[in-house]
């Protein structure tokens, strides 16, 4: 009885060996093929074909730890390009911010703000006591806001703005953040828009950019209607202008962030390995 169990493992085992040998030979033969990928700087081929072997040889325990280990250069290397990229479109931005930053009023009051604000010098509060129009502004980080002050007598409480050139318009929606202030006995209506929350009104002001005037109406419990001439449409241009920058620039420092928390991650794993191997 033993013997012809005997007869039956020892084939059954010199076929699994034989199996596994094949396995583990294609599986060395991909991880060559991706060492070379990864050596030419082809890294997509290089983690597919390290995928591959992770799918297709799961059992080639040793070949799949390789290419783990090769992997995790792979990603490293990824993202010391992507980095790299990063800083090279950082200085290109900061050329871009450098060469029209004069052109803006910086205001920050650091004793309650942390972000400061960007005004176009026409729009500035000295410069516009009294004066009932549509204001710009944009913070450090990029986020463009428009505020509507309304001081033309009387409580109008506005919620709301609408823009128009003959028959096209743009209107918010209703402000959130609404506030009134008093200066000289003089009520101060403002409220706040911010883009992309503020109904397409600023892309549509950019898009009437060369026109002399637009209507301007305060929407609330009544409309007051006035206009809005070239100089405030300048403004408003001018600082969706700075906008795109500084939100490009945010955005930047973003995935800087976290590519550097990568590359910390990917050289972390590659010391431990390093220190395994030894």
């Amino acid at each position: 009885m033993l013997m012809k169990v005997h007869r039956i493992l020892i084939p059954f085992m010199m076929f699994f060996l034989a199996s596994c040998g094949q396995e583990g030979k294609k599986a060395n033969e991909l991880l060559s093929r991706a060492e070379s990928s990864f050596q030419s700087a082809n890294y997509s081929e290089a983690k597919l074909l390290i995928d591959s072997i992770r799918n297709s040889y799961p059992k080639v325990f040793d070949v799949r730890r390789k290419a783990i280990m090769l992997k995790q250069q792979v990603e490293l290397k990824e993202q010391q390009i992507s980095l790299e990229y990063l800083d090279s479109m950082m200085a290109v931005k900061q050329l871009s911010l450098d060469s029209i930053k004069s052109e803006y009023i910086f205001e920050k009051d650091t004793a309650y703000q942390d972000i400061g604000n960007y005004f176009y010098p026409s729009q500035v509060v000295e410069k516009n006591i009294g004066r009932t129009f549509l204001r710009a502004c944009v913070n450090e980080k990029g986020e463009m806001s428009l505020t509507s002050i309304y001081c033309a007598g009387g409580s109008l409480n506005h919620t709301s703005v609408k823009v128009s050139s003959n028959d096209a318009f743009a209107q918010t929606p209703a402000s959130p953040d609404v506030y009134v202030s008093s200066d000289l006995g003089r009520k101060i209506e403002k409220a706040d828009y911010k883009y992309g929350a503020d109904g397409g009104v600023i892309g549509f002001i950019i898009a009437n950019k060369d026109a002399k005037s637009l209507k301007l109406e305060f929407i609330g419990d009544r409309t007051y209607r006035t206009l809005m001439y070239s100089p405030d449409i300048k403004a408003i241009v001018q600082v969706a202008r700075l906008a795109q920058i500084l939100s490009a620039m945010e955005e930047i420092r973003k995935e800087q962030k976290e590519a550097n928390l990568k590359i910390q991650f990917l050289n972390k794993k590659i010391s431990e390995n390093t220190e395994v191997e030894e």
